[in-house]
């Protein structure tokens, strides 16, 4: 085993690494220009160079040694955002680069980073619920448009945990988690308890915003990475329209007015 961990690693493995770690940090939300920095910084150390571009669906990474240059291809994938899973890939970069972990040590950290960065289903629904229905307060609802809304959040929010594990397309998902969270505040708001019920409505959807596509993109844009900027911009766009779509087929079935 001592033998192997000192031999120094071919173009070949140190591609197959870097593309596996390259998915699995982009898909976590991070920037263009925090993945190259990582990238770079993990073939520094091992003495190479490495040039990658970002497609719609696809990463490309070229890793050049001294004797060899080795392309890995690879698809990316849909995956929960996360910023601690981002810190902990990140701090693996930094714990390559400094010695700390070597780089066949690294091949079993990286798939433990990402079981163990994410939080407990319950937990994030819960939570995610709680500041939903602080935004609603934000908006100055009352307390039952803020009961409503972590309501149709909690629901929402756990429907999209289900049909994210299930392999659902993303898109849909967001159709249907607008729709049955805007019908559940509608429903409520229809029982003439509260005296905002129109913010509650407004407000239950917000969790599905897709923010943090809109602030990459923006970023990638001024690092020059156009092409992807590009991408996640129209990805957002598009799960924005999906939202607007089930927000007003749910107001549509409980013929609530849009104006």
């Amino acid at each position: 085993m001592q033998i192997y961990e000192s031999r120094r690693p071919t173009a070949q493995e140190t591609a197959e690494f870097l593309s596996e770690y390259a998915v699995e940090l982009f898909g976590s939300g991070c920037t263009c220009i925090r993945l190259e920095k990582n990238i770079q910084r993990i073939a520094g150390k091992m003495g190479m160079k490495v040039e990658f571009s970002i497609l719609p669906r696809h990463i490309h990474i070229t890793v050049v040694s001294e004797t060899e240059q080795c392309t890995e291809v690879v698809g990316i994938r849909e995956m929960p955002i996360s910023f601690s899973r981002i810190t902990d890939l990140s701090r693996l970069s930094w714990q390559i680069a400094d010695g700390r972990v070597s780089f066949w040590e690294a091949h079993e950290v990286l798939p433990r980073i990402y079981k163990c960065s994410s939080v407990h289903p319950w937990i994030l629904v819960i939570l995610v619920s709680i500041a939903n229905a602080s935004f609603c307060r934000l908006f100055s609802g009352d307390l039952v448009a803020m009961l409503a809304v972590f309501i149709a959040t909690f629901v929402g929010f756990r429907l999209k945990q289900i049909m994210g594990s299930a392999g659902i397309n993303f898109k849909l998902t967001v159709l249907t988690c607008a729709f049955i969270s805007s019908l559940i505040t509608a429903a409520i708001g229809m029982t003439d308890i509260g005296s905002t019920p129109q913010i509650a409505v407004a407000t239950s959807v917000l969790y599905l915003v897709p923010g943090i596509p809109f602030i990459n993109s923006f970023c990638d844009f001024l690092d020059g990475h156009y092409l992807c900027a590009f991408g996640r911009l129209m990805h957002a766009a598009i799960i924005l329209c999906c939202l607007s779509i089930g927000l007003c087929a749910g107001m549509a079935v409980m013929h609530l007015s849009m104006f």
